[in-house]
């Protein structure tokens, strides 16, 4: 499936025209901080820089064993980036479920939040919580 890797296919394209006509307008030496620079926001937008997803129905049943929460996130989302590197090591204790892959996710996510796809959105106990703060998270699970 693309639609994940859209944003990050964007912004190495970009990249890569901006570098060209950089090289071309004779500043080689601008062009490739400037690749980098692209590069990195590619990489940062990718699915790359989450833990594995999962399938929603996956993950509920993985949480009701474990007690661990499930985080709905989606690629490119500026919120879900903020909570993954402010849980750092953590996040792989999470059930992620990426709604972008999953309708199930989607659908989960659609009906907790009026009809709209917000993300982060971390289900804990039944409990939805829309964009909590990271470090409400980490309390959760106890680090």
């Amino acid at each position: 499936m693309m639609r994940p890797w859209i944003l990050s296919l964007l912004f190495a394209g970009c990249g890569a025209l901006v570098a060209a006509s950089v090289t071309v307008s004779g500043k080689p030496g601008t062009a490739v901080p400037l690749l980098l620079l692209f590069l990195l926001l590619a990489v940062l937008h990718s699915p790359l820089v989450f833990p594995r997803s999962v399938g929603a129905e996956e993950a509920q049943r993985r949480s009701a064993a474990d007690g661990r929460p499930v985080v709905y996130w989606r690629p490119g989302c500026k919120y879900c980036l903020r909570l993954r590197f402010r849980l750092g090591r953590s996040a792989r204790r999470l059930h992620w479920v990426d709604i972008w892959q999953d309708p199930a996710g989607a659908a989960a996510v659609r009906e907790v939040n009026d009809g709209n796809e917000t993300v982060p959105t971390v289900v804990l106990a039944g409990r939805p919580h829309v964009n909590p703060d990271p470090a409400w998270v980490l309390a959760q699970l106890g680090g």
